[in-house]
């Protein structure tokens, strides 16, 4: 089954608030059901906001890769240097590890 751009999902949408469930179906050659899940999916007012919903996403997913590569790289320096100059010692004074 081919996937329907957003924007034509949407199309469908608001054609449903005038036709018929079942009509609009058979229309777009799709299951009823399907009007149901993209209804729950993305229940999004037009195709601006899909689109504006689209680019946050893609932003999102960048924001999260970078968040992970630098959490990688911070870990990674913590494993290196925790070989190279071991645990940390307790204070001579309170016997608190800094």
């Amino acid at each position: 089954m081919k996937r329907k751009p957003k924007e034509q999902t949407i199309a469908v949408l608001w054609s449903m608030r005038r036709e018929r469930r079942g009509d609009l179906a058979r229309k777009h050659w799709i299951f009823e059901a399907t009007l149901y899940y993209w209804k729950a999916k993305c229940g999004c007012k037009n195709v601006s906001d899909a689109k504006r919903l689209k680019v946050l996403e893609d932003e999102n997913a960048k924001l999260k890769k970078l968040l992970a590569t630098q959490r990688l790289g911070a870990s990674a320096l913590r494993q290196s240097s925790a070989k190279k100059y071991g645990p940390p010692r307790p204070c001579k004074g309170c016997g608190i590890a800094k």
